[in-house]
């Protein structure tokens, strides 16, 4: 039974990550209806932000607590300004063209930014500063990390405030209204260019949090590092159901502890196999996801 609890645990702490990241790509979707493929190295860029300004802020403040708060922040303005960027220069201007061009150009998006990171950083894994001295906190015969709690506290806190912001506040109104139709909204007024742009800061801030806080728990980064987490995050989303806050979230934490569970008490070797026969699944029972829905498009 302990074992079972240790491997849920496992699998939530994991799982919360990938709903961070999945987050950005079913908003996205939700008012562009675009797989932004490059999210996943966004994710891997927040690491690298961290990396470096763990060295800049570490000892520099009274508690590690607060060093890897202020590391976490500046990461997640950083790489929201990338996703602005990335909105403006590379989506917006073929915002009207096919999906297969978006497709495209979202493709070389996230090359471009994993051979510069290579350039850039190296090609050779470095070793994530260690921001939190890890402890043991034993419940009975179950044992969770400091480290493990963070995660958990710190991706439901920002899941939260996400989902107040969309749901609470006039400028998530907006969004929610682009997300249904986008003409619609600027004929109402609305800034969607805006719109938009606060869109791709805000899932690209969360795809750096998400990946200071996997560097906390793994503290190896590389700058292909955001390759397969990228996949299993989108294949969260699909899960889930595309487009869906709550279902990127759900999906998340499914694809988490299916992952651990397989390599509990499986094999370890069918680790990443696990995301891609769940999205094949989805694909096949039921395309629009757990919690999405059906729509019928005019093509």
């Amino acid at each position: 039974m302990e074992s079972f609890l240790q491997q849920l645990i496992n699998g939530i702490s994991l799982g919360s990550i990938y709903a961070l990241v999945a987050l950005g790509y079913t908003m996205v979707y939700g008012v562009l209806r675009l797989i932004n493929f490059a999210h996943g190295d966004v994710y891997m860029l927040g690491a690298y932000f961290g990396y470096y300004l763990s060295r800049l802020v570490q000892g520099r403040t009274p508690s590690h607590l607060l060093d890897a708060a202020v590391v976490m922040i500046l990461s997640m303005i950083g790489c929201a300004l990338i996703g602005v960027i990335m909105e403006r220069f590379a989506y917006r201007p073929v915002r009207r063209a096919s999906r297969l061009t978006l497709l495209i150009i979202a493709i070389g998006v996230s090359l471009l930014i994993e051979n510069a990171s290579q350039l850039i950083f190296g090609a050779n894994p470095r070793f994530f500063p260690q921001l939190i001295p890890e402890t043991h906190i034993h419940m009975g015969n179950l044992m969770l990390t400091n480290q493990q709690v963070i995660v958990l506290v710190t991706a439901l806190a920002l899941m939260i405030l996400l989902n107040l912001f969309i749901y609470r506040s006039r400028t998530g109104k907006a969004m929610r209204a682009v997300s249904y139709n986008l003409d619609a909204a600027k004929l109402m007024g609305i800034d969607t260019d805006r719109i938009i742009s606060l869109t791709f800061a805000l899932g690209s801030a969360l795809a750096a949090a998400g990946g200071i806080l996997v560097s906390i728990n793994i503290p190896g980064i590389d700058p292909l590092m955001g390759v397969m987490t990228g996949l299993k995050a989108f294949v969260a989303a699909v899960l889930g159901g595309i487009g869906n806050i709550f279902g990127a979230v759900l999906g998340g934490l499914i694809l988490g502890l299916a992952e651990v569970m397989v390599a509990g008490y499986g094999s370890s070797t069918y680790r990443d196999a696990i995301a891609f026969l769940i999205l094949i699944a989805i694909l096949l029972f039921k395309p629009s996801g757990l919690l999405g829905k059906g729509q019928v498009e005019k093509v």
